[in-house]
């Protein structure tokens, strides 16, 4: 899944499609993920990143701080970055209440609403697995990316009227 020599500590963010891509916008926005880490930059100098797209919908952008140290204006070159294939895409990377869900082999999303009903009919259980997002580092994607629902930060507030700011 993520085959790359950066360390464990490399700063790691999640942008999460709330559709699947089809595999011709996938193969574009590999090749565009590809073209922004290989320019991306921090005062002048060059971020060892990487980047690439999982399941047809999850853009994941690495940076080794140990090599370079990422200011603002890199971190928000690379949120630019994800909102042009928004626009391109017509789909959206920054709706924290999409939760992705796996269904057999199949990663599928809902609409915070649409989540609820699903726990409610059982479709969603307990041991269905859910993407946490809300990581920082490679290693949290290795490790806590794909948690069963019942160990994940949803668990708590999936059914809730909590506003996601408040999560942060």
């Amino acid at each position: 899944m993520v085959n790359n020599n950066l360390p464990h500590t490399a700063r790691t963010w999640v942008y999460q499609s709330t559709r699947k891509l089809t595999m011709p916008e996938s193969i574009i926005v590999r090749e565009k993920i590809n073209g922004f880490v290989e320019q991306w930059t921090s005062h002048k100098m060059e971020v060892t990143g990487w980047g690439d797209l999982l399941y047809d919908r999850f853009v994941i952008l690495m940076a080794d701080e140990e090599q370079v140290q990422l200011g603002g204006c890199s971190i928000d070159s690379s949120v630019r970055f994800v909102k042009t294939l928004e626009a391109e895409l017509q789909t959206n990377f920054f709706d924290r209440w999409n939760i992705a869900y796996k269904k057999g082999n199949d990663v599928l999303s809902a609409g915070r609403s649409d989540f609820a009903r699903l726990l409610e009919t059982g479709e969603i259980t307990d041991d269905t697995i859910v993407f946490n997002n809300l990581l920082h580092t490679k290693k949290d994607l290795l490790e806590n990316w794909q948690v069963p629902y019942r160990e994940s930060w949803l668990k708590n507030v999936a059914l809730t009227n909590t506003p996601f700011s408040s999560l942060l």
